[in-house]
């Protein structure tokens, strides 16, 4: 990265089109490691979840049926905000490289989340009904508010011209970046390791595998990007935004509290609403570490299925050495994130 005063930021209105020289290598060594990382929908195998969807009671059957009909419309709310905000805005090839890779596994994560419905719900009928969950499920609907809202604060914008602009943009990167993929979907990933807790849903979880890693790495490279944008424009990320981004996470939590609360509200053995709020906060307090923001709620994480299960490694995942990401790669996941 350079700091040449003729030479573009990274935020600067334009084009480039020039890969050499690369200006920021690390943008391109994402799409790599990305790559390393491909997986398809037909190496998961979800009809060994059927015999289990019948042994459910009917508080996880209710969560389950939640849990997919969120899964039916979040990647895809994701890849809009990619393509009508982000695409645009980070003016380097390198970066568009890693964007068109992600692109990609949003659609796969799409796929996955199809081919689910299809197998879990044999229904008709139903299936229509799960992918219309934002508009007749009140707590999948303020979650998509939330998203929609935060799509629609930048829409408008063709140039980032202005520091307001440019503000604008940062805070939509770490909206879709820490409150929606690190943490709507990151308590969805929680029910899923719940569930395999208790020897459920193998073949969701296995899924959920791959979606995680996809879902960690699209977070590692948004952090990248504000990273590159504060040491290139340190004056934009000040305490008012620290305050804004704290701000909306805690409306994000807000939001995913309420998503439990319908959730686990017949009573799930195992998994307490409370203690979802708490793993939520805990989460939250990583994305802003991340970040380097202080955190808001100090708590700890109160799943200890979500250490052990496949989770085996602890250490900060962003600074991991991703060659353990190989092209069909089999066998058991081991994960090292924070969750």
């Amino acid at each position: 990265m350079t700091t040449d005063p003729e030479t573009p930021m990274l935020l600067d209105p334009g084009m480039n089109l020039t890969l050499r020289p690369m200006r920021y290598p690390r943008f391109f060594d994402r799409y790599r490691d990305a790559i390393k990382n491909t997986w398809t929908v037909e190496e998961v195998d979800l009809h060994s979840d059927l015999k289990d969807l019948g042994r459910l009671s009917p508080a996880e059957r209710h969560l389950v049926s939640r849990l997919v009909a969120f899964f039916a419309t979040g990647d895809t709310i994701v890849a809009n905000n990619l393509v009508l905000n982000l695409y645009q805005h980070i003016n380097a090839p390198e970066a568009r490289l890693y964007l068109s890779r992600q692109l990609f596994e949003e659609a796969v994560h799409v796929q996955f989340y199809l081919n689910l419905l299809d197998t879990y719900v044999p229904d008709e009928e139903e299936r229509f009904a799960a992918f219309a969950a934002i508009e007749n499920i009140p707590s999948i609907r303020r979650k998509a508010d939330f998203c929609f809202r935060w799509i629609d604060s930048i829409f408008e914008l063709r140039e980032l011209r202005t520091r307001e602009d440019r503000r604008a943009f940062l805070l939509n990167l770490i909206c879709f970046a820490a409150c929606i993929e690190g943490l709507f979907f990151y308590g969805a990933f929680a029910y899923v390791y719940f569930l395999r807790s208790r020897g459920l849903l193998n073949g969701l979880a296995s899924g959920t595998n791959w979606v995680f890693r996809d879902e960690s790495m699209h977070m590692a490279f948004a952090f990248d990007v504000v990273e590159t944008v504060r040491q290139e424009e340190p004056g934009l990320f000040d305490e008012e935004m620290a305050d804004q981004v704290r701000e909306m996470l805690a409306e994000a939590v807000e939001c995913e509290v309420r998503f439990a609360e319908d959730l686990l509200g017949g009573g799930v053995p195992g998994m307490s609403i409370a203690d979802m709020r708490t793993y939520l906060e805990h989460v939250a307090d990583r994305r802003l570490a991340q970040l380097d923001i202080p955190p808001l709620y100090g708590a700890k994480n109160p799943f200890a299925f979500m250490e052990l299960q496949d989770v085996q490694e602890l250490s900060n995942f962003f600074e991991r050495r991703v060659s353990a990401y190989q092209v069909g790669v089999t066998g058991t996941v081991t994960f090292d994130a924070d969750f």
